[in-house]
This record gives C-alpha cells, sequence and structure tokens, in this order.
C-alpha cells in the first residue's frame, strides 16, 4: 500500500507538468493490447445488430451495488461476481489506462451510493489520472477491486456486439430525394399500449394522422431511420438543394411504440435472403437495392418505431448520452445488462475485434444499456461515429469474458 501511495503521489507531480491539451488527445485515442488467449465461441446474437435505447433497460436496479454478498463473491439478479486478483486480467498492464479515465470521471457527475467515496477521489486526482498511464493504474489498483462475472449457472463467457452514432443526411422539409420522415413522439402515445405498428403506421390513415406535425427531419432512405432506430440515437446533417452541408444535429431517443423489437437481419436470414453470418448492414442495404418491392415486407417485421426529440451538438467530440444521463466515449463506453453490472462500473473486457483474432482487451466503463443487451457477460462495444465506426460495429459479433472493478 506504501508502494503504490508512492508511486501514485509521483505520478501526480509528473502530471502538473503536463499541458492541458493532453487529456483531450488522450480521450480521441483508441489503443488494444497485446497477445491473445483464444476463449471460447459466443451464443448466436440477434442478426443486424441489436437496439440500443436507454428506456428499454430490464428492471433497473437503482442501488448501484450487489444485492447480496459474501466473502468471495457478490450476487446481482442476473449475475454472480466471484473475487478476483489483479493477474487475472489478461493484458491489464498493456492497456493505456489513463484513456478510460475521462469516460470514468463522466460516470462520476451521477455516482451511485456505493461509488460516492471513490468518485471524490477520482475527481481530486483527475488531472494525473488522465496524464499517465502507470499512475493511473495503481490508483485503480489501490481504490478498486476486480471481480469476474459470471451468469447464475455459472458462464463465464458472453456475447460482444457494438454500436455506434449514425450520420445522416436530411433535409428540414420534404422534397425530392428526401422523402422518409423522422418523427418525434406522437401526442396520444401513452394513450395507446401498445401504440400502432410500424405497417399500421405506414398504411392505416388514423395511425399516419397520429404521426403529423410531428416530422423532425426527412431523410433519403427508410434504411437510414430504420439505423437511426436501432442505434437508439444519431448525427442528421442538414444539406441544402445542392446537397451542401449547412447544420449538424444530434437526435436523441425520446419513446418507442411499445412493440417489440424484430431483427430485420434475421428476417431476412429466416426468410432464406441472407446466411447468418451474412446479416451486416452493408449486406441489409445491399439486400434492399436488389429488391426494392420488398423494402416495406422488411421493414414491417420489426413492428417497433423509435421516436426521437432533436438536440443541438455544440461539441462534435462529444458522444450521445446513454442510459446513465452521461455522454459515451468511443472505444471506452459500453452497454450493459443494468440486473447484471450496475451504471458506472469500471469493466475490463477480454474480446476480440471484429472479423479477426487481434485482442481487444481494454477499460470501459458500464453507461448505457438497450432491449438486446441482457445476461450476465454481455456488452455492446461504443464505437463512435463516422464510417469506419459503422463498419466495426456492424459485424461485431465476438466472444467475451470480463471483470468489474468494485470499491473496497
Amino acid at each position: 500500500m506504501t508502494h503504490m501511495t508512492t508511486t501514485f503521489q509521483g505520478a501526480r507531480r509528473l502530471a502538473g507538468t503536463i499541458l492541458g491539451t493532453l487529456a483531450a488527445a488522450l480521450l480521441a485515442t483508441l489503443l488494444v493490447a497485446c497477445s491473445s488467449t483464444p476463449i471460447a465461441a459466443p451464443p448466436t446474437p440477434p442478426a443486424g445488430g441489436p437496439e440500443t435505447a436507454p428506456s428499454d433497460a430490464p428492471g433497473r436496479v437503482d442501488d448501484g451495488g450487489p444485492v447480496a454478498a459474501t466473502a468471495g463473491s457478490m450476487l446481482r439478479p442476473r449475475a454472480r461476481w466471484l473475487a478476483a486478483s489483479w493477474n487475472e486480467l489478461p493484458g491489464w498492464s498493456a492497456d493505456r489506462a489513463s484513456n478510460a479515465m475521462p469516460a470514468l470521471l463522466r460516470s462520476c457527475d451521477r455516482p451511485a451510493p456505493a461509488w460516492v467515496g471513490v468518485c471524490g477521489l477520482a475527481r481530486r486526482d483527475a488531472f494525473a489520472l488522465l496524464a499517465d498511464d502507470a499512475g493511473a493504474r495503481v490508483w485503480l489498483e489501490a481504490n478498486l477491486r476486480p471481480w469476474r462475472v459470471e451468469s447464475l449457472e455459472g458462464e463465464t463467457t458472453g456475447l460482444a456486439t457494438g454500436y455506434f452514432e449514425p450520420l445522416v443526411e436530411a433535409s428540414r422539409r420534404p422534397r425530392p430525394g428526401f422523402r422518409v420522415a423522422l418523427y418525434g413522439p406522437p401526442a396520444d402515445l401513452a394513450t395507446r399500449k401498445p401504440y400502432w405498428t410500424r405497417q399500421q403506421l405506414d398504411t392505416l390513415p388514423a395511425a399516419r394522422r397520429s404521426l403529423a406535425g410531428n416530422e423532425i427531419a426527412w431523410l433519403r432512405d427508410p434504411l437510414d431511420a430504420l439505423l437511426l432506430q436501432v442505434q437508439g440515437s444519431g448525427r442528421l446533417s442538414f444539406v441544402d438543394e445542392h446537397d451542401k452541408p449547412r447544420e449538424l444535429v444530434r437526435v436523441a431517443y425520446a419513446g418507442h411504440n411499445d412493440q417489440p423489437y424484430k431483427s430485420v437481419g434475421r428476417w431476412l436470414v429466416d426468410q432464406g435472403e441472407l446466411r447468418l453470418e451474412q446479416a451486416s448492414w452493408p449486406a441489409i442495404r445491399a439486400w434492399a437495392r436488389q429488391h426494392p418491392k420488398r423494402v416495406d415486407e422488411m421493414l414491417w417485421a420489426n413492428p417497433r418505431v423509435v421516436f426521437f426529440r432533436e438536440e443541438p451538438l455544440p461539441d462534435p467530440a462529444i458522444g450521445p448520452k446513454g442510459a446513465q444521463g452521461v455522454a459515451l466515449t468511443p472505444g471506452r463506453s459500453i452497454a450493459v445488462d443494468p440486473q447484471s453490472v450496475p451504471y458506472g462500473t469500471p469493466v475490463w473486457l477480454d474480446t476480440s475485434e471484429p472479423l479477426s483474432a487481434t485482442p481487444l482487451r481494454r477499460l470501459v466503463v458500464a453507461q448505457d444499456t438497450g432491449s438486446a443487451i441482457t445476461g450476465a457477460v454481455r456488452a455492446d462495444y461504443f464505437w463512435g461515429w463516422g464510417e469506419a465506426a459503422e463498419a466495426q460495429a456492424g459485424r461485431m459479433k465476438q466472444a467475451l469474458r470480463y471483470w468489474v472493478l468494485w470499491p473496497k
């Protein structure tokens, strides 16, 4: 303990000479640790990607901690945590721990009761934590303890998928090329449970009237609207008649029609149109281009419709808010089942990058959830925004193990 304290104080003195711009640079960096240990194959995920939307939390547990504990284990409603040692975390010493600190500090803006004390220390030591990897690692080891997460049945391997924030061109009014409306919540949304299905909203006059006047924007492609709904938020780039950008805004999740979510990727697989391993967003878009007369049939297979609210986007470098109510950090935020891992908890991931054996081992923070994110060892990894993020997120279906870091 004395050695750890001395080392961390040294890191704080060193960090005092670092310019503030270093913290911003570290926040944008996404690095991956080295070496790999094979882990078991993951269970089959829903094709077409999970839906990540804050209000879909499966029975929130708001106390922020385990519901039962013994000397060597702690119990959550859908998971068991087993005491572990730091040397059990594969790649722990190779991660750029300081890059995870912005996400942790954001979670400390809304700390659960168990985190109030640790978050006070984190705020006090924030500059050093952002500036020095070794110092950040020593601080984590001094204040937190690792716990391996498994299912109540003892399964230690689960599934990692990915999500991102789409960027979609839009118009403020309907015009040629922009005929697909994106809607805010209808006035009568709370009076009808469940609300109209996607097909009913597209075809029934009474259902269509309920949407009138709630248009936020018009998009080029119905699959752009579906993608925003599946991801739960996105960015709209409003363009003029010459497709020149005029304004960039965010659309955030504002509710849904209380209908079940059904993956259009899974529908295509069930129809024999795609193989399971092909069911990614690029493949879905390609199929839609080849079968334009069946696009409505595919879309109506998913009865759920998500509604949005428009928000300003003063800083494009800031991610959307997750279910915890704090901005997500690309490469350092994940969506979890809050019945297994409380929001704001640091998590050590042991998985791999999409379509490769490159290990993805790093410290992240549980800050979001989604209707498809259920189970003990389950994570949806936030890749950020842009084309690279979309490509990675759409293909991520990886085996996963993880450990939570909890205050001592």
